[in-house]
């Protein structure tokens, strides 16, 4: 018990990292109201709903900048980036996921009542970083590399562009639901929410298939060859697959809109267990985390 308090007592990190999960909390609180009171709004009323937006951005601008002051915190106290063990991981995946989506939320206002579905799943990292112990780690000898930098940016992009599209999927499948019909009756129409996700989705297939090829450079300075079709490899090869085939679907046999966004939350899903569930079971050197 004395060990794990001084682990905990050394983590500096960790005031900066319950503060920007608390924004991020009252960010989604806020895209909830927001989205409760346009269910009431006219169309003269809907600055109202436009304020609730300003708030939503402002708190996950805010998380996102209090959590890079958790990872600089660490980085300082370590002397390596976040991307060890798994506390490492999920805390610097929920500064790019919050980023991302911060960028993506100013930029396109047309996804903005996505924020009430991209939120919450991120809440599932949330949840889980603030169950672990924030155990110091040593950098291995095969992470000091510059391809790896690059690998781990291109699969934090990926995931943040996958998230973005989860969103706008999960809006399309509630909006026709007898239970959320109403939350969403001031959102464009199901065909222009399929169009936008599918933009993203593609913009996660680019960076998945460079994030693929800085990883195999990458495993050849590490390990001294390219593919080894370990767990982690495999699976993330299957996920290249899976979003590959979806985007052809989606193109070439125009399937309906309902069952594309199925196919963008399986990618999704598909995605989040290779990163975050093979460091369970794999047994090769190469597993995500340490």
């Amino acid at each position: 018990m004395n060990d794990m308090t001084g682990v905990i007592s050394r983590a500096t990190e960790l005031p900066w990292l319950w503060a920007g999960l608390t924004a991020y909390v009252l960010a989604t609180v806020a895209a909830v109201m927001g989205i409760l009171r346009a269910q009431v709004a006219t169309v003269g009323s809907m600055a109202v709903v436009r304020t609730h937006e300003k708030f939503v951005l402002l708190m996950v601008s805010m998380g996102v900048a209090l959590i890079a002051i958790a990872i600089a915190e660490r980085w300082m106290r370590l002397g390596h980036g976040p991307f060890v063990n798994l506390f490492e991981l999920l805390m610097s995946q929920l500064w790019s996921l919050g980023l991302v989506f911060a960028v993506v939320y100013w930029r396109v206002p047309l996804l903005r009542p996505s924020a009430v579905v991209a939120l919450p799943m991120m809440w599932v990292l949330g949840g889980w970083v603030l169950a672990l112990q924030p155990v110091d780690t040593a950098l291995p000898p095969t992470y000091h590399n510059d391809w790896l930098w690059a690998h781990v940016g291109l699969g934090k992009i990926f995931l943040s562009f996958c998230l973005v599209g989860t969103g706008l999927a999960g809006v399309i499948l509630l909006r026709n639901t007898q239970r959320f019909a109403s939350w969403f009756r001031h959102v464009p129409a199901d065909e222009v929410l399929d169009a936008l996700a599918w933009r993203f989705m593609l913009l996660a297939f680019i960076f998945h298939s460079l994030m693929l090829t800085a990883g195999a450079v990458w495993a050849q300075d590490a390990w001294g060859r390219y593919w080894a079709w370990d767990a982690l490899e495999t699976s993330s090869f299957l996920n290249w697959l899976l979003l590959g085939a979806s985007i052809h679907a989606r193109l070439t046999y125009r399937i309906p809109i309902r069952v594309g966004a199925i196919a963008i939350i399986a990618v999704f899903v598909f995605a989040f267990i290779t990163y975050f569930g093979t460091p369970f079971y794999s047994e090769a050197a190469h597993k995500g985390v340490v």
